[in-house]
Order: C-alpha cells, then structure tokens, then sequence
C-alpha cells in the first residue's frame, strides 16, 4: 500500500497544499492559538517558532506502539518547542527551552535529508513527534523528500490542540494519525497545559482526523500499520484526565472501533515535580487506578488497541530519547 502523499505527489496536488499550509504562516493561525504573527518573515509566534522547523533529533525508535516500531524502529523525528505548555511534560528540556532551540533550526531542504535517511536505516515510517506548530514546514519536507524517493508513511504524532483547517489540508498527506487526548474537561487544560479550550479544540481536531480515517486500522503484510487513525490516552493521577469521559466521547461521537493506546507511563517531571499548585500531579499512578482504567475498556467496549505495561511504564520517554523497553498488550488480551 503506498502512501498517501504520493498520489497527491502523482496527481501534481501536493505543493498546492504545501504551499496553502505556508500561506496560514503569514498572520499564524496553524493551531488554535491562533496568535497572528507573521511567522514567514521570522516573527517568533506563541509557539516560540518562526519560520523554519526545529528538530531536536531524529531517531530509529523502539518504544512506539509494537505496530508502528516493528524491528526496524519507527522513523522518529522530533520538534522543539510546542504550542502547549504541560506542567508535566516528560520532554519539557525540548518543549519549553525555546532559548536552547533556536540553535536547532534547520532548513526544509535538511528536514527531508533526515526522512531520507531514516528511510535509508529501514525504519518502518516516519514520525513526526510535535508537529503541530511546524505543521507547514512538515508538509514541505515531506514533498521534497518524496520528490527525492521518500516513500514511507508519515505518522503525526501530536498533542490534538490542532487547527481543523490545518488537519483538511494534511488530508491525503498524513497516513495514520497518533493524537493525545489529554483531558475531558477543558479547566485542566489550561491549568496544566496553559491553553484555552483544549476539550472543544481536541475532539474537533480528532473528530477531522477520524473523518478522514474511519475505523478501520490498515495493515500491511509485514503486520505494520500503514493508515488509520489511534487515540492516546495518558492515565493522569487523581483522575484528571477523565479517562472515562474520553472513552464514552469517543465510543459515542466516534465508534467503539476507533482504535486507543491506554498508557501508563505518567511520572511526576517538570513543574509536577517541584511546584506545590500541581500537587495533585505529584506522584506517579497507583496500580489501582491503572487496574480501574483498564476495567472501563471492557466495561465500554471498546475493541481496538493497545495498553502498556503497568510494572515498566515509568521508565518511557526519558528525555534523551534512548528507548526504554515499552512492551504493550493488545486491549483484546482482557476482554
């Protein structure tokens, strides 16, 4: 199964949307921030990013779900800064030093440089870990990639504080969607992530993102996800982030096929870890309230996907991006 861009690539469609997705630079409106500036002439935007793409690495990683690492590895490449501002962001150190990543700008031209070589190891895709902010600067890598052979597919891997207009025109460039759904209720959006109605932007941004994919989850003959679209969702203690909510929104509003990642992996970092205010973030979960968010998969019925390991998930995500082990099971193992 190809991957979708290369159509748009085929059909001569795919700089039209690239250079739609460059005009929203102009006076930014690229998430829902929605801050105006004029991110083509350099002004630096709410995100902290003007106009060309912060990477701050790009690797062969091993801890995505097991259908996108594969053996090969998942074609990571991940953005500095971001338009969120998570209390306990597990990347903070590239997230929210928008001081230390402005040295880390590169041009479009090396953008697809690192797809093509993270294509040349034998990684099974190509990640793009934050892209939400650089969503522009994204597409127009991805289109001088593919003119260059690039033929892997293209995973977004964002926080779903996305503009739906954006998502319309990444339409037939992203192959399989991998948002977070990070809270239920948009008070803790802005009182742990700094941002204005995250509920209302995040559903609608996956509610597109769902339109385009459907249900179904899309495989190749190595058994690796090629297409489809699937929700992750991080177990906050003291239920801040409402699993249940999320999971009856997305069985009612989407379907109870939509395929979810359950994860374990919340440890307390960044301000979590050392601002009183956040004290209910301070620790990592219980295995009981794991163990509860596992019952609702069942109780809810949800059928498709995928949950991690209570015991080793603390170790995910360090910040230097080596790769912990990060087994996960597929959701059908309970049920």
């Amino acid at each position: 199964m190809n991957a979708r861009y290369l159509t748009l690539l085929a059909e001569n469609k795919l700089e039209e949307r690239v250079v739609a997705l460059e005009e929203l630079l102009r006076s930014c409106t690229v998430c829902p921030k929605d801050c105006g500036n004029d991110r083509l002439n350099d002004e630096i935007a709410a995100c902290y990013s003007g106009r060309l793409p912060i990477v701050s690495s790009f690797t062969a990683h091993f801890g995505e779900e097991p259908v996108l690492s594969g053996t090969n590895g998942a074609g990571n490449i991940f953005f500095g800064n971001c338009n969120l501002r998570c209390v306990y962001c597990q990347n903070y150190q590239i997230s929210q030093t928008w001081r230390e990543q402005k040295k880390n700008e590169v041009t479009h031209e090396r953008l697809a440089e690192m797809m093509l070589e993270l294509q040349e190891r034998g990684c099974h895709n190509i990640g793009f870990v934050s892209p939400t902010h650089f969503a522009p600067q994204m597409a127009r890598g991805i289109l001088l990639a593919a003119q260059q052979g690039l033929t892997l597919p293209i995973v977004y891997n964002t926080n779903a504080y996305d503009s739906v207009e954006v998502l319309k025109l990444l339409d037939g460039i992203v192959d399989i969607y991998l948002p977070d759904l990070k809270y239920a209720d948009s008070d803790a959006g802005f009182q742990y992530s700094k941002v204005r109605d995250y509920k209302e932007h995040a559903r609608a941004a996956i509610k597109e993102m769902h339109r385009q994919m459907g249900d179904e989850l899309v495989f190749g003959d190595d058994g690796l996800l090629k297409q489809g679209l699937m929700i992750r969702l991080l177990v906050l203690p003291n239920g801040i982030a409402d699993i249940e909510a999320n999971l009856r929104w997305i069985r009612d509003e989407l379907s109870p096929k939509t395929a979810i990642s359950l994860m374990a992996q919340y440890y307390a970092t960044n301000k979590a870890a050392t601002d009183e205010r956040y004290i209910l973030l301070s620790r990592r979960i219980s295995e009981g309230e794991w163990f509860e968010a596992i019952s609702l998969l069942d109780d809810l019925g949800i059928e498709e996907g995928f949950m991690q390991e209570y015991e080793s998930a603390s170790h995910y995500y360090r910040p230097d991006f080596t790769d912990a082990e990060k087994p996960f099971r597929d959701i059908r193992d309970f049920q």
